[in-house]
């Protein structure tokens, strides 16, 4: 069994990633509100917060699961060795907390696992499970269909592609085979390579790349196993534009 602890402020998002975190890993997860709730113990001094990382540890060694989360605010680093877990998570992703109460007495982790510095839970609880456990892809499961020319595959493609992801959970990239097509300069292998390195150390198993036809038309009669879904990005991404890269490439000498 390994333990995983979520801790950070009041309000920074913890309780949120344990639950995506939870499905990710089929965890069991306990949260430090509630055990506080059921034992009428809302002492937040110091032996009071050690108390709550020793019930914290108890409860957590009745674990039969592979994995287990606590969602826990943690703020002392001898809380944290007490617990003890396989893998420290913190979110850093706010200054002050919802609760005034730990903001002075915070110590902020020197070691850690994994630092989250943006509410993305989805997202995140994605990133992270697959760190811990091999992701396998299976072309049973549900997947989306990402169509593109890829030339080149920038920011906003990617952001796209982390939108589609939380959906599905595993991305089918398709390469449309343009090479030599008007300008567009780079072939499929050129383009994979891009993918990947944006791709692959995150996203591992997530998503696969595949060349296809110049596909101009999607035609359908009956939707039946599928649909068609707008994924809203914002503008500050949407102009993000491929033919101003490639411009910005031939100036600076990076292709012809």
């Amino acid at each position: 069994m390994k333990k995983i602890l979520i801790m950070g402020l009041p309000g920074s998002g913890k309780t949120s990633l344990a639950l995506e975190l939870s499905r990710e890993l089929n965890a069991k997860w306990i949260n430090a509100d509630k055990i506080r709730k059921k034992h009428n113990d809302w002492d937040f001094s110091k032996q009071g917060i050690l108390r709550q990382a020793h019930r914290m540890k108890l409860i957590s060694e009745n674990n039969k699961n592979s994995f287990l989360i606590a969602d826990f605010v943690c703020p002392l680093t001898e809380g944290r060795k007490i617990f003890n877990p396989d893998y420290l998570i913190w979110m850093n992703t706010i200054k002050k907390g919802r609760l005034s109460t730990f903001d002075k007495t915070f110590e902020k982790p020197r070691k850690y696992d994994f630092c989250i510095k943006e509410k993305n839970s989805k997202l995140w609880a994605i990133k992270i499970a697959d760190k811990i456990k091999t992701y396998n892809w299976n072309n049973k499961k549900f997947t989306s269909q990402m169509l593109g020319r890829y030339q080149p595959f920038h920011e906003g493609h990617l952001k796209l592609f982390e939108k589609i992801l939380v959906i599905s959970g595993q991305v089918c990239i398709q390469v449309k085979d343009v090479h030599g097509v008007g300008d567009n300069p780079f072939n499929f292998n050129k383009v994979k390579k891009i993918i990947d390195k944006k791709l692959l150390s995150d996203y591992k198993n997530r998503y696969k790349v595949i060349l296809v036809p110049n596909i101009s038309k999607i035609c359908y009669g009956r939707t039946v196993g599928y649909k068609f879904e707008k994924i809203v990005l914002s503008k500050k991404i949407h102009e993000i534009s491929a033919t101003k890269i490639r411009k910005k490439m031939r100036k600076e000498g990076k292709l012809k």
